[in-house]
Protein backbone atom coordinates (compact mmCIF):
# COMPACT_ATOMS: atom_id res chain seq x y z
CA UNK A 1 0.00 0.00 0.00
CA UNK A 2 1.86 3.16 -1.28
CA UNK A 3 1.22 6.29 0.50
CA UNK A 4 -2.04 8.42 0.69
CA UNK A 5 -1.98 12.18 -0.68
CA UNK A 6 -5.74 12.63 -0.03
CA UNK A 7 -6.49 12.18 -3.22
CA UNK A 8 -3.86 14.36 -5.10
CA UNK A 9 -3.29 13.44 -8.66
CA UNK A 10 -0.05 11.69 -9.50
CA UNK A 11 1.96 13.01 -13.05
CA UNK A 12 0.27 11.08 -15.77
CA UNK A 13 3.28 9.52 -17.18
CA UNK A 14 1.38 7.59 -19.90
CA UNK A 15 1.35 11.25 -22.07
CA UNK A 16 2.25 10.86 -25.70
CA UNK A 17 4.93 13.03 -26.80
CA UNK A 18 4.13 16.01 -28.71
CA UNK A 19 6.07 16.40 -32.14
CA UNK A 20 8.57 18.66 -30.83
CA UNK A 21 8.12 21.97 -32.56
CA UNK A 22 11.06 23.15 -35.04
CA UNK A 23 11.22 26.61 -33.53
CA UNK A 24 12.32 24.65 -29.91
CA UNK A 25 14.82 22.39 -32.00
CA UNK A 26 16.60 25.64 -32.84
CA UNK A 27 16.25 27.25 -29.36
CA UNK A 28 17.91 23.98 -28.18
CA UNK A 29 20.67 24.17 -30.51
CA UNK A 30 21.09 27.85 -29.73
CA UNK A 31 21.03 27.58 -25.95
CA UNK A 32 23.19 24.79 -26.06
CA UNK A 33 25.93 26.37 -27.93
CA UNK A 34 25.69 29.22 -25.91
CA UNK A 35 26.27 26.77 -22.29
CA UNK A 36 29.20 25.20 -24.10
CA UNK A 37 30.81 28.71 -24.61
CA UNK A 38 34.69 28.21 -23.13
CA UNK A 39 34.29 24.33 -23.37
CA UNK A 40 36.67 22.35 -25.36
CA UNK A 41 34.09 19.54 -27.25
CA UNK A 42 34.44 18.03 -30.51
CA UNK A 43 31.55 15.89 -32.57
CA UNK A 44 32.62 13.16 -34.64
CA UNK A 45 30.22 11.59 -36.98
CA UNK A 46 30.72 8.56 -37.84
CA UNK A 47 29.01 6.08 -40.46
CA UNK A 48 26.64 9.43 -40.97
CA UNK A 49 26.92 10.56 -44.57
CA UNK A 50 22.99 10.53 -45.75
CA UNK A 51 21.38 9.28 -42.63
CA UNK A 52 18.48 11.02 -41.75
CA UNK A 53 15.58 11.03 -39.31
CA UNK A 54 13.76 8.70 -38.26
CA UNK A 55 16.30 6.36 -36.15
CA UNK A 56 17.27 5.53 -32.76
CA UNK A 57 19.77 7.63 -30.69
CA UNK A 58 21.08 5.58 -27.86
CA UNK A 59 23.47 7.40 -25.47
CA UNK A 60 26.19 6.55 -22.60
CA UNK A 61 25.34 9.17 -19.60
CA UNK A 62 27.95 10.89 -17.26
CA UNK A 63 26.46 14.75 -16.92
CA UNK A 64 23.96 17.26 -17.82
CA UNK A 65 26.35 18.46 -20.23
CA UNK A 66 25.70 15.63 -22.32
CA UNK A 67 22.13 16.99 -23.73
CA UNK A 68 24.43 20.03 -24.73
CA UNK A 69 27.13 18.02 -27.10
CA UNK A 70 24.40 15.83 -28.15
CA UNK A 71 21.90 18.60 -29.22
CA UNK A 72 24.90 19.67 -31.08
CA UNK A 73 25.12 16.29 -33.36
CA UNK A 74 21.45 15.84 -33.86
CA UNK A 75 20.50 19.84 -34.88
CA UNK A 76 18.57 20.30 -37.65
CA UNK A 77 16.49 17.40 -36.92
CA UNK A 78 13.48 17.22 -34.29
CA UNK A 79 14.41 14.86 -31.56
CA UNK A 80 11.87 13.77 -28.95
CA UNK A 81 13.84 12.26 -25.13
CA UNK A 82 13.30 9.81 -22.74
CA UNK A 83 13.46 12.16 -19.08
CA UNK A 84 13.14 10.45 -15.87
CA UNK A 85 10.62 12.29 -13.66
CA UNK A 86 13.03 14.10 -11.69
CA UNK A 87 13.99 16.08 -14.88
CA UNK A 88 10.24 17.30 -14.77
CA UNK A 89 10.69 18.17 -11.30
CA UNK A 90 9.31 21.98 -11.34
CA UNK A 91 9.18 22.08 -15.26
CA UNK A 92 6.48 19.67 -16.68
CA UNK A 93 5.27 21.96 -19.28
CA UNK A 94 8.52 22.81 -20.49
CA UNK A 95 9.49 18.84 -21.02
CA UNK A 96 6.14 18.18 -22.63
CA UNK A 97 6.23 21.58 -25.08
CA UNK A 98 9.89 20.01 -26.04
CA UNK A 99 8.50 16.68 -26.41
CA UNK A 100 10.18 14.87 -23.77
CA UNK A 101 8.38 11.31 -22.86
CA UNK A 102 8.50 10.89 -18.80
CA UNK A 103 9.66 7.57 -17.14
CA UNK A 104 10.10 6.35 -13.70
CA UNK A 105 13.56 4.70 -13.63
CA UNK A 106 14.15 0.62 -13.54
CA UNK A 107 10.09 0.26 -13.74
CA UNK A 108 8.25 -2.30 -16.57
CA UNK A 109 6.00 0.40 -18.70
CA UNK A 110 4.51 -0.76 -21.89
CA UNK A 111 3.45 2.87 -22.48
CA UNK A 112 6.94 4.20 -23.04
CA UNK A 113 7.68 1.55 -25.91
CA UNK A 114 4.31 2.82 -27.44
CA UNK A 115 5.53 6.31 -27.22
CA UNK A 116 9.21 5.38 -28.80
CA UNK A 117 6.84 3.53 -31.70
CA UNK A 118 4.89 6.89 -32.55
CA UNK A 119 7.87 8.97 -32.08
CA UNK A 120 9.67 6.83 -35.23
CA UNK A 121 6.59 6.46 -36.81
CA UNK A 122 6.19 10.31 -37.26
CA UNK A 123 9.88 10.25 -38.59
CA UNK A 124 11.74 11.59 -36.04
CA UNK A 125 15.29 10.76 -33.68
CA UNK A 126 14.33 8.93 -30.46
CA UNK A 127 17.53 9.50 -27.80
CA UNK A 128 17.44 7.40 -25.30
CA UNK A 129 19.86 7.08 -22.17
CA UNK A 130 19.73 3.10 -21.74
CA UNK A 131 21.93 3.28 -18.80
CA UNK A 132 19.94 5.13 -17.32
CA UNK A 133 21.86 7.11 -14.76
CA UNK A 134 25.51 9.15 -14.41
CA UNK A 135 28.25 6.60 -15.05
CA UNK A 136 29.59 6.21 -11.14
CA UNK A 137 33.03 5.30 -12.15
CA UNK A 138 33.35 6.67 -16.29
CA UNK A 139 32.50 2.87 -17.60
CA UNK A 140 30.27 1.39 -19.06
CA UNK A 141 26.93 0.53 -16.57
CA UNK A 142 24.26 -2.42 -16.98
CA UNK A 143 22.32 -2.48 -20.34
CA UNK A 144 18.76 -4.00 -20.56
CA UNK A 145 18.35 -7.05 -22.36
CA UNK A 146 15.11 -5.57 -23.57
CA UNK A 147 17.00 -3.02 -25.47
CA UNK A 148 17.72 -5.70 -28.61
CA UNK A 149 13.71 -6.44 -28.68
CA UNK A 150 12.98 -2.74 -28.62
CA UNK A 151 14.99 -1.84 -31.10
CA UNK A 152 14.07 -5.32 -33.57
CA UNK A 153 10.30 -4.25 -32.82
CA UNK A 154 11.01 -0.85 -34.28
CA UNK A 155 13.16 -1.48 -37.73
CA UNK A 156 15.20 1.89 -37.62
CA UNK A 157 18.92 2.74 -37.81
CA UNK A 158 20.70 2.59 -35.20
CA UNK A 159 23.22 5.19 -33.61
CA UNK A 160 25.15 5.45 -30.75
CA UNK A 161 26.93 8.37 -28.80
CA UNK A 162 29.49 7.82 -26.59
CA UNK A 163 31.05 11.24 -25.20
CA UNK A 164 34.41 10.77 -24.07
CA UNK A 165 35.80 13.79 -21.33
CA UNK A 166 32.93 14.50 -20.01
CA UNK A 167 33.12 12.16 -17.02
CA UNK A 168 36.83 13.75 -16.50
CA UNK A 169 35.31 17.29 -16.90
CA UNK A 170 32.31 16.59 -14.45
CA UNK A 171 32.55 13.08 -12.19
CA UNK A 172 29.31 11.85 -10.96
CA UNK A 173 30.70 12.03 -7.23
CA UNK A 174 32.01 15.37 -7.52
CA UNK A 175 29.96 17.48 -10.14
CA UNK A 176 29.84 20.58 -7.77
CA UNK A 177 33.89 21.47 -8.99
CA UNK A 178 34.51 20.72 -12.74
CA UNK A 179 38.28 19.99 -14.41
CA UNK A 180 39.34 21.35 -17.64
CA UNK A 181 39.41 18.80 -19.58
CA UNK A 182 38.39 18.45 -23.89
CA UNK A 183 35.54 16.57 -24.17
CA UNK A 184 34.55 14.44 -27.43
CA UNK A 185 31.44 12.90 -28.61
CA UNK A 186 31.16 10.13 -31.51
CA UNK A 187 28.08 9.56 -33.02
CA UNK A 188 27.98 6.31 -34.97
CA UNK A 189 25.63 4.48 -36.51
CA UNK A 190 25.89 1.05 -35.65
CA UNK A 191 23.02 -0.74 -37.37
CA UNK A 192 21.25 0.03 -40.36
CA UNK A 193 17.46 -0.64 -41.01
CA UNK A 194 18.64 -3.57 -43.34
CA UNK A 195 20.77 -4.79 -40.15
CA UNK A 196 17.84 -4.72 -37.51
CA UNK A 197 15.56 -6.94 -39.75
CA UNK A 198 18.05 -9.37 -40.71
CA UNK A 199 19.78 -9.98 -37.49
CA UNK A 200 18.48 -11.43 -34.05
CA UNK A 201 17.53 -10.15 -31.32
CA UNK A 202 20.76 -11.46 -29.42
CA UNK A 203 23.04 -10.59 -32.34
CA UNK A 204 21.97 -6.66 -32.27
CA UNK A 205 22.08 -6.67 -28.07
CA UNK A 206 25.75 -8.11 -29.03
CA UNK A 207 26.54 -5.08 -31.47
CA UNK A 208 25.04 -2.80 -28.64
CA UNK A 209 27.31 -3.78 -26.16
CA UNK A 210 30.24 -3.88 -28.41
CA UNK A 211 29.34 -0.23 -29.44
CA UNK A 212 28.79 0.84 -25.45
CA UNK A 213 32.19 -0.09 -24.51
CA UNK A 214 34.04 2.70 -22.85
CA UNK A 215 36.03 3.64 -20.17
CA UNK A 216 37.55 7.06 -18.95
CA UNK A 217 40.68 6.74 -17.35
CA UNK A 218 41.55 4.42 -20.04
CA UNK A 219 40.75 7.15 -22.47
CA UNK A 220 42.61 10.08 -20.00
CA UNK A 221 45.98 8.08 -19.99
CA UNK A 222 45.64 7.07 -23.67
CA UNK A 223 44.61 11.10 -25.35
CA UNK A 224 47.38 12.12 -22.65
CA UNK A 225 45.11 13.85 -21.07
CA UNK A 226 46.11 16.09 -17.27
CA UNK A 227 44.04 16.63 -14.79
CA UNK A 228 46.17 19.28 -12.71
CA UNK A 229 43.21 20.52 -10.13
CA UNK A 230 44.18 19.92 -6.54
CA UNK A 231 40.70 18.97 -5.59
CA UNK A 232 40.99 16.37 -8.34
CA UNK A 233 40.18 13.31 -5.87
CA UNK A 234 37.32 14.76 -3.80
CA UNK A 235 34.31 12.30 -3.41
CA UNK A 236 35.73 9.87 -5.18
CA UNK A 237 35.36 7.67 -2.07
CA UNK A 238 31.80 7.70 -2.50
CA UNK A 239 32.39 4.95 -5.53
CA UNK A 240 35.59 3.56 -4.18
CA UNK A 241 33.92 2.79 -0.69
CA UNK A 242 35.99 -0.35 0.03
CA UNK A 243 39.40 -0.21 1.53
CA UNK A 244 41.34 -2.50 -0.54
CA UNK A 245 44.54 -2.92 2.11
CA UNK A 246 42.09 -3.76 5.57
CA UNK A 247 38.80 -5.05 3.60
CA UNK A 248 36.92 -2.26 5.76
CA UNK A 249 33.93 -0.84 4.02
CA UNK A 250 32.04 2.46 3.88
CA UNK A 251 35.10 3.98 5.36
CA UNK A 252 37.20 5.36 2.84
CA UNK A 253 37.45 8.85 2.41
CA UNK A 254 39.10 11.86 0.62
CA UNK A 255 40.75 14.92 0.19
CA UNK A 256 42.85 17.21 -2.65
CA UNK A 257 44.42 14.35 -4.51
CA UNK A 258 44.18 11.99 -2.24
CA UNK A 259 41.54 8.90 -1.03
CA UNK A 260 42.38 7.49 2.20
CA UNK A 261 40.80 5.00 4.40
CA UNK A 262 40.37 6.10 8.13
CA UNK A 263 40.37 2.56 9.89
CA UNK A 264 44.09 1.48 8.52
CA UNK A 265 44.84 5.04 7.76
CA UNK A 266 46.34 3.71 4.13
CA UNK A 267 46.12 6.56 1.03
CA UNK A 268 46.67 6.81 -2.48
CA UNK A 269 47.16 10.04 -4.84
CA UNK A 270 45.08 10.67 -7.66
CA UNK A 271 47.69 11.53 -10.12
CA UNK A 272 47.47 14.06 -12.73
CA UNK A 273 47.98 11.54 -15.40
CA UNK A 274 44.50 9.40 -13.87
CA UNK A 275 46.24 6.27 -12.14
CA UNK A 276 46.51 5.42 -8.37
CA UNK A 277 49.39 5.37 -6.62
CA UNK A 278 49.51 4.49 -3.17
CA UNK A 279 51.82 6.43 -1.13
CA UNK A 280 53.20 3.76 1.63
CA UNK A 281 52.97 -0.01 0.80
CA UNK A 282 51.59 -2.10 -2.65
CA UNK A 283 49.39 -0.07 -5.05
CA UNK A 284 46.51 -2.99 -4.95
CA UNK A 285 45.06 -0.96 -8.10
CA UNK A 286 46.87 1.56 -10.50
CA UNK A 287 43.74 1.71 -12.96
CA UNK A 288 40.45 3.62 -10.76
CA UNK A 289 38.18 1.22 -12.61
CA UNK A 290 39.84 -2.05 -11.26
CA UNK A 291 38.74 -0.96 -7.84
CA UNK A 292 35.25 -0.32 -8.63
CA UNK A 293 35.07 -3.59 -9.94
CA UNK A 294 36.85 -5.59 -7.54
CA UNK A 295 33.89 -3.83 -5.18
CA UNK A 296 31.38 -5.42 -7.52
CA UNK A 297 33.19 -8.61 -7.77
CA UNK A 298 32.76 -8.73 -3.60
CA UNK A 299 29.24 -7.63 -3.32
CA UNK A 300 28.23 -10.33 -5.72
CA UNK A 301 29.93 -13.26 -3.98
CA UNK A 302 28.14 -11.77 -1.02
CA UNK A 303 24.80 -12.33 -2.42
CA UNK A 304 25.22 -15.57 -4.37
CA UNK A 305 26.53 -16.57 -0.88
CA UNK A 306 23.03 -16.05 0.80
CA UNK A 307 24.91 -14.03 3.30
CA UNK A 308 23.97 -10.26 2.17
CA UNK A 309 21.53 -8.15 3.76
CA UNK A 310 21.29 -4.54 4.33
CA UNK A 311 19.07 -2.40 6.48
CA UNK A 312 18.35 1.22 7.60
CA UNK A 313 16.49 3.63 9.13
CA UNK A 314 16.26 6.45 5.85
CA UNK A 315 14.42 9.63 5.57
CA UNK A 316 12.32 9.22 2.25
CA UNK A 317 10.76 11.64 0.11
CA UNK A 318 8.67 11.08 -2.49
CA UNK A 319 7.59 12.65 -6.19
CA UNK A 320 3.97 11.69 -7.24
CA UNK A 321 3.61 14.63 -9.12
CA UNK A 322 6.46 16.86 -10.39
CA UNK A 323 5.78 20.37 -8.79
CA UNK A 324 7.00 18.82 -5.40
CA UNK A 325 8.40 16.74 -3.24
CA UNK A 326 6.63 14.83 -0.54
CA UNK A 327 8.21 14.31 2.73
CA UNK A 328 7.41 10.76 3.97
CA UNK A 329 9.52 10.77 7.02
CA UNK A 330 11.04 7.98 8.97
CA UNK A 331 11.15 4.35 7.37
CA UNK A 332 11.94 1.18 7.22
CA UNK A 333 13.68 0.18 4.64
CA UNK A 334 15.41 -3.56 4.02
CA UNK A 335 17.05 -4.69 0.78
CA UNK A 336 17.92 -9.14 -0.22
CA UNK A 337 18.22 -10.93 -2.98
CA UNK A 338 14.96 -12.98 -2.28
CA UNK A 339 12.69 -10.28 -1.13
CA UNK A 340 13.83 -7.13 -2.86
CA UNK A 341 13.42 -3.49 -1.27
CA UNK A 342 10.73 -3.30 0.71
CA UNK A 343 10.19 0.28 2.32
CA UNK A 344 7.63 1.05 5.18
CA UNK A 345 6.78 3.63 7.12
CA UNK A 346 3.87 6.09 8.62
CA UNK A 347 2.31 9.02 6.66
CA UNK A 348 -0.62 11.01 8.14
CA UNK A 349 -1.77 8.66 10.38
CA UNK A 350 -1.71 5.81 7.74
CA UNK A 351 0.91 3.05 7.33
CA UNK A 352 2.48 2.67 4.30
CA UNK A 353 4.75 -0.24 2.28
CA UNK A 354 6.24 -0.94 -0.57
CA UNK A 355 8.46 -3.78 -2.19
CA UNK A 356 10.28 -3.80 -5.69
CA UNK A 357 11.79 -7.70 -6.45
CA UNK A 358 14.52 -8.77 -7.45
CA UNK A 359 12.98 -9.66 -11.17
CA UNK A 360 11.27 -6.47 -11.76
CA UNK A 361 14.40 -4.38 -11.01
CA UNK A 362 17.49 -4.59 -13.21
CA UNK A 363 19.38 -1.56 -11.41
CA UNK A 364 18.95 1.25 -9.08
CA UNK A 365 19.32 5.03 -8.99
CA UNK A 366 21.67 6.29 -6.97
CA UNK A 367 22.43 9.74 -6.61
CA UNK A 368 25.39 11.98 -4.74
CA UNK A 369 24.95 14.91 -2.93
CA UNK A 370 21.22 14.96 -4.56
CA UNK A 371 20.87 18.65 -6.09
CA UNK A 372 17.55 18.56 -5.38
CA UNK A 373 16.82 17.65 -1.99
CA UNK A 374 19.52 17.57 0.46
CA UNK A 375 23.48 17.58 -0.33
CA UNK A 376 23.41 13.98 0.52
CA UNK A 377 23.41 10.69 -0.80
CA UNK A 378 20.70 8.77 -1.62
CA UNK A 379 18.88 5.71 -3.80
CA UNK A 380 15.48 6.53 -5.72
CA UNK A 381 13.54 3.05 -5.79
CA UNK A 382 10.09 3.73 -8.12
CA UNK A 383 7.03 2.50 -8.91
CA UNK A 384 4.60 2.51 -11.34
CA UNK A 385 2.84 5.99 -9.67
CA UNK A 386 5.93 7.02 -7.87
CA UNK A 387 9.16 7.46 -6.96
CA UNK A 388 10.89 7.00 -3.29
CA UNK A 389 14.02 8.92 -2.50
CA UNK A 390 15.95 7.56 0.40
CA UNK A 391 18.56 8.64 2.56
CA UNK A 392 20.37 6.08 4.57
CA UNK A 393 21.44 6.89 8.18
CA UNK A 394 24.79 4.62 7.19
CA UNK A 395 27.20 6.74 5.30
CA UNK A 396 28.21 5.65 2.28
CA UNK A 397 26.57 2.89 1.39
CA UNK A 398 24.75 3.57 -1.66
CA UNK A 399 27.32 2.47 -4.12
CA UNK A 400 26.92 -1.20 -2.40
CA UNK A 401 23.15 -1.07 -2.50
CA UNK A 402 23.57 -0.49 -6.55
CA UNK A 403 26.05 -3.65 -6.73
CA UNK A 404 23.70 -5.82 -4.70
CA UNK A 405 20.28 -4.79 -7.04
CA UNK A 406 22.47 -5.81 -10.08
CA UNK A 407 23.72 -9.17 -8.36
CA UNK A 408 20.26 -9.83 -7.02
CA UNK A 409 18.27 -9.68 -10.27
CA UNK A 410 21.65 -11.40 -12.03
CA UNK A 411 21.02 -14.56 -10.29
CA UNK A 412 17.26 -14.62 -10.11
CA UNK A 413 17.88 -14.51 -13.95
CA UNK A 414 20.20 -17.39 -13.53
CA UNK A 415 17.41 -19.31 -11.37
CA UNK A 416 14.63 -18.30 -14.07
CA UNK A 417 17.60 -19.73 -17.08
CA UNK A 418 18.29 -23.27 -14.52
CA UNK A 419 14.42 -23.55 -14.21
CA UNK A 420 13.82 -23.65 -18.14
CA UNK A 421 16.72 -26.01 -18.92
CA UNK A 422 15.72 -28.23 -16.09
CA UNK A 423 12.09 -28.48 -17.41
CA UNK A 424 13.64 -28.81 -21.23
CA UNK A 425 15.66 -31.64 -20.04
CA UNK A 426 12.86 -33.23 -18.95
CA UNK A 427 10.72 -33.41 -21.87
CA UNK A 428 13.10 -34.83 -23.50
Amino acid sequence: MEPNYKNKKRYNTSKYPIRQPLFFTWLIALLSRIMLIGKDYRVEKIHMDRLKPPYMLLSNHMYFIDFEIAAMGTFPHRVNNVVSVDGYYRRPWLMELIGCICKRKFVNDLHLVRAINKVLKRGDILCMYPEARYTPIGTTAYLPESLGKLIKMNKVPVVVNIHHGNHLHTPFWNFRKPRKVPMHMTMTQILTAEDVQRMSIEEINAALHEAFRYDEYRYQKENGIKITEPYRAEGIHKVLYQCPACGTESRMNSEGAEIFCEVCGKRWELTEEGSLRALSGETEFSHVPDWFEWERENVRREVESGNYRFEDDVDVYSLPRCWRFEHLGDAKLTHDAENGFIISGRYREQDWVIQRLPGGMNSLHVEYDYCYLRPEDCIDISTENDSFYCYPQKQNVVTKLGFAVEAAHQLHQARIAEKKAARKAAVK
